[in-house]
Order: structure tokens, then sequence, then C-alpha cells
């Protein structure tokens, strides 16, 4: 019983870790206006992991809003 358990936990994280590392792609993959525009959507409250990721892009591009 606890090695499925471990075994289904362990597939879960790596289908989170794949989902994470997808959305990351796409974040990369925008161009810089849409990639802008994310950024604006995400600029206030509080911070996201897509913020982040947002922000960490337009900085490796060297954009600013």
């Amino acid at each position: 019983m606890l090695r499925m358990r471990i075994k289904r936990l362990n597939a879960r994280t790596e289908r989170a870790i794949d989902r994470l590392a997808a959305v990351e792609m796409s974040v990369a993959a925008l161009g810089d206006e849409d990639l802008l525009d994310l950024a604006d959507i995400f600029a206030a409250g509080d911070p996201t992991p897509l913020r982040e990721m947002a922000a960490a892009e337009m900085h490796r591009r060297g954009l600013t809003l």
C-alpha cells in the first residue's frame, strides 16, 4: 500500500514538474508585446509565480513596463 502511494505521489510530482516546465516555455515563447501584456496583467496585486516568470523573461530580454 505504501509503495503504491509513493509511486502515485511521484507520478503526480512528475506531472506537476512537466506542467510547470511547459508554462515556463510558453512564457519564454511569447513575443515582446504579449510578454509585456502578460506582465502588465500581473503587475498589480500580490506576487505570483507567473508574475515572477514574466519578470524574469523581461529582464532576460531587457524589457521594462
